[in-house]
């Protein structure tokens, strides 16, 4: 007879072979719930430990002495000794690091550099990605939007079967042995553990491929045979790959390519007009969507709960956050500086341009994003826009969360369902009148155009009061006007621009008519 204990033993394993590797992997991430329970009501507690942190690491720096780090013993002794910066403000000492010198802004060298998207100048950004960062800001996020899913999911066999993630492409940094510009998303792949690849799909060769309409194929051709259970990436270029998926296959439905399909983490564009699409592809009741804040610089917020829109602010990474109201953007002027508050001086309801002080060396940083809080307790937000993004040519300040909206109740109306869209003013016509223009590509039109502009007219008025009143009998304004966008126009105008694929995205709203001029001379 066997002893007792190898009964016990070989029931253990029994039921340990009956378990799913996703029930299995819920013990690694129950302990981090439970620490961001201090996120719903020790927010502030928690921000002041950051900014202790990342000044006392930072303080041998060359900016660290420039700024008297040695000597930050408050918060308000850091807004006395560390100037608001834009990206301008730190290119030069950016770029001294992107050519090897160590302890500039953040100690030691750091390797590497995200190109940044979302611009309308041919210029680039290089944001800096040290090791800390990505081990305490963009893998942590990654690591919490998991364990946040599973904990709202009980039934997930999320690990059962591989994520569809995703990712840009990278390049050598001044040919510098180790050193690499690229996508963020290249940069996270190149970098994952090899654990993880276990668990993905494309291959890493794949997934770094520059050419994203290769790249597209590739992906598609991979992954179409494989037990697919989650996807990750930015919705328009995710709707691309799974477009062609569906070629590939023949199928109707998504799910019937990956019947264990259960979510899309997505993040980088708003999700609302691509909701529809995505709900019409995938008809599986079990589907979930989770939005994340991931940028560049950082890994900000994500979406706790299912039923709330709001994301949840990560509070415990290496991020520092400060915020401007809206309102005092332009005070920025001469020798003054706009006029920060931190996180307990916010108050719900109103746009804030969002300032980060992170562990890749940028301090007092505006990163262009706007945010609006739903809540401060725990802190939580909506992303409202950019700061570069808007439209305020007569006082009306439309801003990207009005335009989502609008779009949505238009499509709504009116059957649609929008592709890409980007908006300018037009100042004075051949009649000398003013209004916006729209220059919309629809994967599915409207019944009525003019219905559905007559309806995103009336919504961004409900929306905004500013313009409702510069809308007040035509008088500074006119209705707006709808160009329709020839298919594939927004993609051509990208692959121009050498933006097609990873990260990039269209532009929505600008007070210039630079990109739409660009557009329409394409239409």
């Amino acid at each position: 007879m066997l002893p007792k204990f190898m009964f016990t033993f070989a029931s253990r394993i029994k039921v340990a072979l009956t378990m799913s590797i996703t029930s299995l992997a819920r013990h690694i991430f129950e302990p981090r719930m439970r620490e961001l329970d201090r996120h719903q009501t020790q927010g502030d507690a928690l921000q002041r430990e950051v900014l202790a942190r990342l000044i006392s690491k930072a303080g041998d720096t060359e900016y660290g002495r420039q700024h008297a780090f040695g000597s930050v013993n408050s918060y308000e002794d850091f807004v006395r000794q560390v100037p608001v910066n834009t990206y301008e403000d730190l290119k030069a000492a950016i770029d001294r690091m992107r050519h090897g010198e160590k302890d500039v802004m953040w100690p030691g060298r750091v390797k590497w550099y995200a190109k940044s998207s979302g611009t309308t100048n041919d210029k680039s950004k290089f944001i800096p990605v040290s090791a800390e960062g990505l081990k305490n800001i963009h893998y942590k996020g990654g690591f919490d939007t998991v364990a946040v899913y599973l904990r709202n999911t009980p039934k997930s066999r999320l690990f059962d079967g591989r994520a569809l993630i995703l990712g840009g492409s990278h390049s050598p940094n001044y040919n510098l042995p180790d050193s690499l510009v690229g996508d963020l998303s290249a940069i996270l792949i190149e970098n994952i553990n090899p654990l993880v690849n276990m668990l993905r799909v494309p291959k890493k060769s794949t997934a770094l491929l520059s050419d994203f309409e290769i790249k597209r194929d590739c992906i598609a051709r991979e992954a179409m045979n494989r037990n697919v259970t989650n996807l990750s990436g930015v919705p328009s270029w995710m709707l691309s790959v799974l477009s062609r998926v569906m070629e590939l296959t023949g199928k109707t439905h998504l799910n019937e390519v990956w019947p264990n399909l259960e979510v899309f983490f997505h993040g980088g564009v708003a999700f609302t007009p691509y909701r529809k699409q995505y709900e019409e592809l995938i008809t599986s009741p079990n589907m979930h969507y989770m939005e994340t804040y991931n940028a560049s610089e950082g890994f900000f917020g994500l979406q706790d709960n299912p039923a709330d829109k709001s994301m949840l602010l990560m509070l415990d990474y290496d991020v520092f956050y400060e915020f401007i109201p809206i309102e005092n953007l332009d005070s920025g002027t001469g020798s003054s500086q706009p006029s920060p508050v931190p996180l307990w001086g916010v108050e719900t309801g109103k746009n804030y341009a969002m300032l980060i002080s992170t562990s890749c060396g940028l301090w007092r940083y505006q990163i262009g994003d706007t945010i609006r809080f739903t809540s401060t307790n725990p802190y939580k937000f909506v992303i409202s826009g950019r700061t570069k993004s808007f439209i305020n040519a007569f006082g009306e300040e439309l801003v990207v969360d009005n335009a989502e909206q609008g779009l949505a109740y238009a499509c709504e109306q009116t059957g649609a369902e929008v592709l890409e869209y980007t908006a300018a003013p037009v100042f004075m016509d051949a009649n000398a009148k003013c209004r916006h223009q729209w220059l919309i590509e629809f994967s599915k039109e409207p019944d009525d155009i003019t219905r559905f502009t007559a309806l995103l007219d009336k919504k961004l008025q409900e929306l905004n009061s500013d313009y409702e009143a510069k809308r007040y009998k035509d008088i500074t304004l006119q209705p707006l006007q709808i160009v329709v966008a020839r298919q594939g126009l927004f993609n051509e105008w990208l692959k121009q621009r050498g933006k097609l694929g990873g990260q990039h995205k269209v532009p929505r709203l600008s007070n210039s008519r630079e990109q739409i001029e660009q557009l329409l001379a394409l239409q």
